[in-house]
C-alpha cells in the first residue's frame, strides 16, 4: 500500500513539476496554457493560446523539460544499479568512463570533422561512449573481472578519454568551438528536441524493464558476490548484462544532454533513506526522484542568470556536493 502511494505521489509530483517548470521564463505562460497546448497536439482538445506561445511550449520548453526528466530518471537508476552491483557507495554512471568516452566522440566530430559530416554530434558521443565501455570490459576481464578491477578499469578509461578530449580541444579548436564544446561537456539541455526525447525515453524504458527483472538478484548482491553465487545467482552473466544496460542508457543520455554529474551519485542514497534497500521499491522511486530533481535543476539553470544560461552540470554539482555530504553524515549517525 505504501509503495503504491509513493508511486502515485511521485508521478503526480513529476507531472506538476513538468507543468510548472514550463511556465517559468520570460514568456507569460500559465499551467492552463500548457495543458491546452498538449491536449491540442494530442488531438483531444483545442488550444486557446497564440501560435507563438504554442511554439514556445510545444517546440522549446516541453521537449527540454521532458528530456530533463528522462535524463534525471536514467542517471539515477544507473547509479542505484551500479552502487549495488559493484558494492561501492561512490559508484555512479560515469565511473566506467562512459561520459569521458562520449565527450571524446563528440569532440572528434565537432572539432576534427570525423565522419565527414555524416556522423552527428550525438552519434559521435554515443559511439565514443560504447568504445569506452568496451575498453573497460576488455581491460577488467584481462585483469580478472572482479568488482574492484571493473572500477579501476573505469577510472583508467575516464582519465584516458578525458586527456584525449583536452588534447584535441587545445590543439585543434578555435575559441568559439571550444566554448561550445566545453558548454556541452558540462551538460546542456538547450538543444533538446522531440527526437532526443523519444530515443532516450525508449532506452530508459528498456533499461527499467531489464533492471526491474533483476531486482531480487540485485538484493542478493548486497551480501557480496560470493553470497550471491551461493544463492544461485550467475554473478558473471548478471554483472555483464546490467553493466551493458547501464552503459547503453548512460551513452544515450550523455549523447543528448552532455555530461551531467552527481545525479546518479546522490539520488540513489536519498531514495534508499526513503524506501529502504529493496530494489523492487528502490528503482522506481529513484527514477521518479531523479526526474523531478533534474527538471527543477534545469529550470534553475536556464533562469537564474537569464538571459545567460548556466550549464546543468554546474548546478547539479553545486547542489549535489552539499547533498551528498548530508547523506554521508546522516548515514554515519545511523551507523553509530
Amino acid at each position: 500500500m505504501r509503495q503504491a502511494s509513493l508511486a502515485c505521489g511521485g508521478l503526480g509530483l513529476l507531472l506538476l513539476s513538468v507543468a510548472l517548470a514550463i511556465t517559468i521564463g520570460p514568456a507569460d505562460i500559465r499551467v492552463g496554457d500548457v495543458w491546452s497546448v498538449v491536449a491540442a497536439h494530442l488531438g483531444i482538445g483545442e488550444s486557446h493560446v497564440t501560435p507563438i506561445r504554442d511554439g514556445i511550449v510545444w517546440n522549446l520548453r516541453l521537449p527540454r523539460t521532458l528530456l530533463a526528466a528522462v535524463c534525471g530518471a536514467g542517471l539515477a537508476v544507473c547509479g542505484a544499479v551500479m552502487q549495488s552491483l559493484l558494492r561501492n557507495p561512490l559508484a555512479d554512471p560515469f565511473v566506467l568512463g562512459v561520459s569521458s568516452g562520449a565527450s571524446t566522440g563528440a569532440v572528434l566530430v565537432v572539432v576534427l570533422g570525423v565522419g565527414g559530416g555524416v556522423v552527428s554530434l550525438s552519434a559521435g558521443a554515443f559511439l565514443g561512449a560504447l568504445l569506452s565501455f568496451a575498453m573497460v570490459l576488455l581491460l577488467s576481464h584481462t585483469l580478472g573481472g572482479t568488482t574492484d578491477r571493473v572500477v579501476l578499469s573505469g577510472v583508467a578509461a575516464m582519465q584516458l578519454f578525458s586527456a584525449l578530449t583536452s588534447f584535441v580541444v587545445m590543439t585543434s579548436a578555435d575559441a568559439e568551438t571550444t566554448r561550445g564544446v566545453l558548454f556541452w561537456l558540462l551538460g546542456s539541455l538547450s538543444g533538446a528536441g522531440w527526437t532526443d526525447v523519444w530515443v532516450c525515453a525508449a532506452v530508459l524504458a528498456l533499461a527499467l524493464v531489464v533492471c526491474g527483472g533483476y531486482a531480487r538478484t540485485l538484493d542478493a548482491f548486497a551480501f557480496g558476490q560470493d553470497a550471491a553465487a551461493t544463492l544461485g545467482v550467475s554473478v558473471g552473466r548478471t554483472r555483464l548484462v546490467l553493466l551493458c544496460v547501464t552503459a547503453l542508457l548512460t551513452a544515450a543520455l550523455v549523447s543528448s544532454a552532455g555530461a551531467i554529474g552527481f545525479v546518479g551519485l546522490v539520488l540513489p542514497h536519498a531514495a534508499r533513506a526513503l524506501v529502504g534497500p529493496g530494489h523492487a521499491r528502490l528503482l522506481p522511486v529513484t527514477a521518479l526522484a531523479g526526474a523531478v530533481f533534474l527538471v527543477w535543476v534545469d529550470t534553475l539553470a536556464r533562469t537564474v542568470l537569464d538571459p545567460q544560461e548556466v550549464p546543468v552540470g554546474v548546478v547539479t554539482s553545486l547542489i549535489g556536493v552539499p547533498a551528498f555530504v548530508l547523506v554521508l553524515y546522516r548515514g554515519r549517525r545511523i551507523a553509530s
